[in-house]
This record gives structure tokens, sequence and C-alpha cells, in this order.
């Protein structure tokens, strides 16, 4: 991946950091006045007027406005691909749910998962399909999406069940050879794909276990919310939709291309059509029920199965703990996130256009004048950028780049700086809700990145694993150790 820098030598730090704090400063306060619905728009407002403040602290310092709307043109350029996979996600989750894949999922997951192992059976499933898949996305948009619903019907606080979804893919998506970013940050750094996965693993595997342990113990300890009965949603899904095993081919036959390497929007629209076709095969009540009519036709069902996927849909039921989970927004449920992601953009191309993301790196570079220093930078550098870049390939690309020589300069092998780029520029990205990452998870799991937040142990634990292990010099390979291997 090659992205250009921009330097402005006249740029000060201090300058730099304006629109960052002035866009803190005005998320902050719209959050307080919105609460949850400060994503329905106003933050995607608040974003624009930070790229405004950050326009203005480049007008200063001689930056041009077209220089300006070409870095804002080529930073939403790269998120398309982003966008598409958000619009085929709604339209696979409307299929799904008229098909009864989901609620197939929830029924069988309801009488597997019981509601102490839940939370842990759900890290370690999320887990498994991302190492197969390499990709967290993918992972959130299948089996995420079907585990919000069995942990909704058993009562969980949806954003422990969503922390522990976005856990167990970001594992995954660290540890896979399929992954982008574990074949970027090695790039980037300058070592080998293998020797970084080797190398990560000595942080990650620690992580990760504290992560289950914790969830492990909460699922033990919380308090789910009312008396759930098993036996009653059981009975309400099958009275809703015809319940069967074969509709798991459709997730498995997705899965499967993304293991393949198919790309993950071929994929996905695959595994729409495929929905499509069995929900007409299967769940042909339901789609007479939404088009209105009594006997199936070419046109109703074709309608029913398009409403499925450009907008809301209710399958009717009696039972109101089911009654959010049968319900489905479609590709129009994402135009919120999608709004998000444009504008968190358009800020990030506005803050690299006038030098600010190069000045705040060089700045957290200075400060390096020991190992465990420059690693705190380093972990401190991909933290900023996922906040003002909004986009965690940035927050790899850039920091790899800029840090690659002192980590040389310092005689510590390549693989310290990408194991570091992973550990604080991948897994982060997802707690920050106008990066592409959180607004994606969030728009797709239904859940608020501040509701899942303190739940995704595994993403908040890993940058200060990588710390814990340079301040006691634990694994810190240097260059003349790692070329005798």
């Amino acid at each position: 991946m090659d992205i250009k820098i921009n330097k402005n030598k006249e740029l000060s730090i201090t300058e730099a950091l304006i629109p960052v704090v002035a866009l803190i400063i005005m998320l902050g306060y719209n959050v307080s006045v919105y609460g949850d619905d400060a994503l329905s728009g106003s933050n995607q407002f608040v974003l624009i007027l930070g790229a405004a403040v950050a326009a203005i602290v480049g007008f200063l310092n001689k930056v041009t406005y077209q220089k300006m709307m070409v870095e804002v043109a080529e930073n939403i350029r790269a998120t398309v691909g982003a966008i598409l996979i958000l619009l085929m996600v709604g339209a696979l989750a409307g299929t799904w749910l008229v098909s009864g894949i989901i609620p197939s999922m929830i029924y069988y997951g309801l009488q597997i998962l019981s509601p102490a192992i839940f939370l842990p059976a759900t890290l370690i499933i999320c887990s498994i399909i991302s190492i197969a898949t390499g990709s967290s996305w993918t992972t959130s948009a299948t089996v995420g999406i079907a585990l919000i619903g069995v942990g909704g019907a058993l009562g969980f606080d949806l954003g422990m069940v969503a922390g522990a979804v976005i856990s167990g893919a970001y594992f995954g998506d660290k540890l896979s050879p399929m992954s982008d970013t574990t074949n970027l940050a090695p790039a980037m750094a300058g070592t080998d794909l293998f020797t970084h996965i080797r190398y990560m693993t000595l942080t990650t595997i620690p992580t990760y276990i504290i992560t289950l342990i914790l969830f492990i113990v909460l699922g033990l300890s919380v308090d789910i919310k009312g008396d759930v009965n098993i036996g009653t949603l059981l009975s309400d899904i099958e009275a809703s939709f015809n319940v069967s095993a074969w509709l798991f081919l459709v997730p498995a036959i997705v899965i499967g291309l993304i293991v393949k390497k198919t790309e993950p929007l071929i994929a996905l629209l695959a595994g729409t059509l495929l929905a499509a076709v069995f929900a007409i095969i299967f769940q042909p009540h339901i789609l007479n029920q939404i088009a209105g009519v009594d006997v199936m036709t070419f046109e109703s069902a074709y309608k029913s199965v398009m409403d499925s996927i450009i907008g809301k849909v209710v399958v009717p039921t009696n039972n109101s703990t089911l009654a959010d989970l049968f319900t489905s927004g479609g590709m129009q449920k994402m135009l919120g996130t999608i709004w998000l992601i444009i504008c968190a953009m358009v800020f990030g191309g506005v803050m690299d256009a006038i030098g600010a993301l190069s000045r705040i790196s060089q700045t957290l570079l200075k400060l390096a004048h020991t190992t465990f220093g420059l690693f705190a930078s380093t972990v401190g550098s991909c933290l900023a950028l996922n906040i003002t870049a909004s986009d965690q390939y940035l927050a790899i690309v850039v920091p790899g780049k800029m840090f690659a020589k002192a980590y040389e300069e310092k005689g510590l092998a390549p693989e310290n700086l990408s194991r570091t780029l992973e550990d604080s520029g991948t897994v982060t990205s997802v707690l920050i809700p106008w990066n592409t990452c959180g607004a994606y998870q969030s728009g797709t799991l239904g859940v608020s990145t501040f509701d899942y937040l303190p739940y995704a142990f595994f993403n908040i634990l890993s940058p200060f694993t990588t710390l814990i292990f340079a301040a006691f010099n634990i694994k810190i390979r240097q260059l003349a150790t790692a070329n005798k291997k």
C-alpha cells in the first residue's frame, strides 16, 4: 500500500493539535447533549466542523484549498470498498432474517449456549471464524449478528456481547495470514509475514488468555436482565419461521468463499442472493406477509426480497424479546454509518493535507529517547492517527514509515515495530466511533461504540501488553539476534 505522507515544515505541533483538541471538545459536548443519538447525524457535522478548523490552520500555513480537496478525495476514494461492503452487509442482514438463517442460528444457539458459558463461547467462536477468514468485518457480519441475537434473547447487555464478538474477531484478524493488516504491518516495518505472526503471538496469546478469563468471570457473575424462558422463545421462533439446519448452508458457503480468498464483497453478495433463494424455498409465508398477499407470485416474492434488502422489514411476533431480533433495516440502516465514514475521511484528509498527521508523529518520535520511549511513541502515534485520520491503515502505514529507521538505529529487529503497529494500530481502531472500523462494527452489530468499548477487553489490553513487554524488556528482539536466526 503506497500512501504519501504530507509534511509541512511551517506547521508547529501546537497548530497541528488545535483541530484535534477542537474536535475532542466538540464531540464531547455533542455526545453529552445527544447521547446515543449523536451518531444519527450531529457527530457527522461536528467532524465537518473539525475539518473546517483544520482548514483554517492550513490556510494560515500556506496550504491551498485545492490541495486539501485532493487529499479529501483520495481519503474518500480509499473507503469505497468499505462503503460497498457496508451496503452489502445491510442487504445480507435483511435476507438472512427473512430466509430464517438468523432465527435458525438463534434457535439452535439458545439450545447450545447457556448463559454461564455464552460470553466466553462467543469469544472463541468469533476467534475461530476470524482466523479462518482473516476478516474481523466478515466475522461480525455473519456469526456476530447471530450471536448478538442469541445474547439479546438470553437477556445479556448487548454491549457485553458485542465486546466479546469484537475481541474474538480482532484476535483472529491479527493472527490470520489472510488478514490485510497482518500483511500490511510487516511490509511497513521491513520483516516477513510469518516472522511477524510468530513474534506477535508473544503479546497476543497472553492478552487473549486474560480476555478469556475476564469473559468467563463476567459470564458467571453477570445478572442478566429478567427471567428468560428459553422454551417460550424456541416455540415462538418456530411459530414465526420454518427452522431448519439446511439454512446453515448459506453462512457455511460465505465463510468458505472468504477462506478461499474470494473478495469479501463478492462473498457477501453471494450470501445475499443465496439467502433470497432460501427465503422463497423455506419462508414463503414470511414473504407473503411482507408483500401483503395470500398467494405468492414472482412479482410479490421479488418485492418482498427487495424490501428486505433495501429497507426496514419486521417479521410479526407476539414475543417482545424477539421483536427487535425480527427487525432488519437493510441497506438503509447502513446509510448513517456511511455518512459518518465520509465525514471522518473529510477531517482526516484535511489533517493530512496541512501536514498535521506528519507533525504529530514526528513530535512523538522526538520524545523517544529510550527503547521503552520508542515503543510508547509508536503506540501513541497509532492511537493519535486512529483518532485523527479515522482509518486503521493510515494508523499502520504512517508510523510504520516514520519509525522504521528509529527502530533500526536502536538496534531493534523490525518485527518489534510490526508487532507494535498491530497491537496498537489495528485493534484500537474499533474503539473510535468515527473511525471506519468503529463505525462499521457499530453499524453492523447495532450496538454503539460507547456501549461495547468497556467490554472490548482484547482491544483495550493489547497496547498495554506491548508496553509492559517493552518496559521490562521481555522478548524484545535485537537486530543481532534476529540476524542469527
